[in-house]
């Protein structure tokens, strides 16, 4: 059979109404064909690519039609049921199937936004619906309409790649009274959406999202591993934007991102061996603005120490790491100009600073303590800080000391720094005693070098 026996496939919306319960949508298909010898009917199938549902129809094509071939034929289907906003595909076929011999087509039907459908299908009288949010109660106040129409469902969902329940649908019985339904929720998330729908097969589902532009919950979603040394973040829904690890120097300043640290917010981000220190922090950055929260604030995480007093060694000052855990250190002298971060340079640049090693610490329990002899002409050097940070994870931020008021005479008095969780380098400072290094720290030679203090047990690099 010739695939010119399947002429064209219209097809067009049409409205069905029964007042008082409102109109439906029909999709009307007409079709036009040459008769031949071989075609005994047509078959027209209706596919919803949303459901995947199927419907068809088959017309007979009488014996002595078919005796008059060539012959030119319009060919009327009866209408489909269809639903609002439903993206369709049709297929016409002949009777007895010919291979290649077929015609298809997708179509589009009307949704709410179309002024007669709006007005008269009653799936679109969700969209009537008003509705506010009690933040003090943590609910969403739905006002719902007088309709004569059918019945329908409202909901809390997620809005994912499907919209999953996050709460029981209510039924609101379709009456001449307006009413009011109350829907609980536990957290304003971006992804929490208000979702409405006609109690019949295959109802159109209208979402609205009252939180979509609120990312305040995006810092939620942070978890640090102990064990790994992890810091993860998965957020609650799916974001559009980017994470950054950062360096904040002290309170309100602006938060440095970490070299190779960006990451495009697609789920789940993890960065492996991070160190827990106060000032590094996640940003994350939307077309609303951005975000900083720095999760080790918090007192339960360890954070290590740096302290700088006089070496023993003649001309050198002595900057002494305390952990409460094994690490590695550098220590580097940076020139504080006008521009933020100061331009760094390890010292003594011909033989790069090895990594100071940090014991495990006596039974006591008193911090493990690694050390670092500098010349103090450099370390005293106007607009020059003292650069000190980790070497044996993969993301750090450093401690810093500037502007040290270092004559001769200073050198001599126990010049010493701290740190602790709640405050910021901001420079000099005197710690408690408590958090004074121990002065008596020997170095194992006069010239510059990294070092730990004799202890059983020697830390290694992670």
């Amino acid at each position: 059979m010739p695939r010119s026996v399947l002429g064209s496939l219209a097809l067009s919306t049409a409205m069905k109404c029964s007042p008082p319960d409102g109109c439906s949508l029909l999709l009307r298909v007409n079709a036009s064909l040459a008769l031949h010898e071989s075609l005994q009917g047509l078959e027209v199938c209706s596919t919803s690519l949303d459901t995947q549902e199927t419907q068809c129809q088959t017309v007979q094509v009488s014996r002595a039609s078919r005796q008059q071939a060539g012959r030119q034929l319009q060919v009327r289907f009866d209408c489909f049921e269809v639903a609002v906003a439903q993206t369709l595909y049709v297929t016409l076929r002949t009777v007895p199937h010919f291979c290649g011999v077929q015609l298809g087509q997708q179509y589009h039907m009307e949704d709410c936004r179309e002024e007669d459908v709006g007005k008269n299908v009653p799936d679109c009288f969700a969209e009537k619906l008003s509705y506010w949010v009690d933040r003090s109660r943590k609910v969403i106040l739905v006002q719902v309409p007088e309709s004569g129409g059918p019945d329908y469902y409202v909901r809390l969902c997620l809005k994912r790649f499907t919209c999953e329940d996050a709460g029981a649908p209510v039924r609101v019985t379709g009456n001449r009274v307006s009413r009011r339904v109350s829907l609980p929720y536990s957290q304003e998330l971006s992804c929490l959406c208000l979702e409405v729908w006609s109690a019949t097969p295959d109802a159109v589902r209208i979402q609205t999202c009252p939180f979509k532009n609120v990312t305040e919950s995006l810092p939620d979603a942070i978890h640090y591993h102990p064990g790994s040394q992890a810091l993860s973040w998965e957020p609650a829904c799916p974001v559009r934007g980017r994470v950054s690890l950062c360096w904040q120097p002290g309170p309100g300043a602006h938060c440095l991102e970490l070299k190779h640290s960006g990451r495009p917010a697609r789920g789940r981000v993890q960065y492996p061996l991070v160190d827990t220190q106060p000032q590094l922090c996640l940003k994350f950055s939307t077309s609303l603005g951005f975000q900083v929260r720095c999760p080790f604030k918090q007192p339960r995480f360890p954070a290590w120490k740096m302290a700088v007093q006089p070496s023993p060694a003649p001309g050198h000052l002595r900057v002494a790491f305390f952990s409460s855990s094994p690490a590695r250190f550098q220590v580097c002298l940076c020139h504080q100009g006008k521009t933020w971060p100061p331009a760094c340079r390890r010292l003594l640049q011909a033989t790069p600073v090895p990594a100071a090693s940090v014991s495990q610490g006596d039974s006591a329990g008193d911090p493990a303590v690694a050390f670092v002899d500098i010349p103090g002409d450099e370390a005293c050097a106007p607009s020059t800080c003292i650069q000190g940070r980790r070497t044996d994870v993969q993301f750090s931020v450093p401690q810093q000391l500037c502007g040290l008021q270092c004559g001769t005479a200073a050198c001599q008095a126990p010049l010493s720094m701290g740190f602790s969780r709640p405050g910021y380098w901001s420079g000099l400072s005197f710690p408690s005693p408590g958090d004074r290094p121990d002065p008596g720290i020997e170095p194992r030679s006069p010239a510059l070098q990294v070092d730990s203090l004799p202890s059983a047990t020697q830390g290694t690099a992670a």
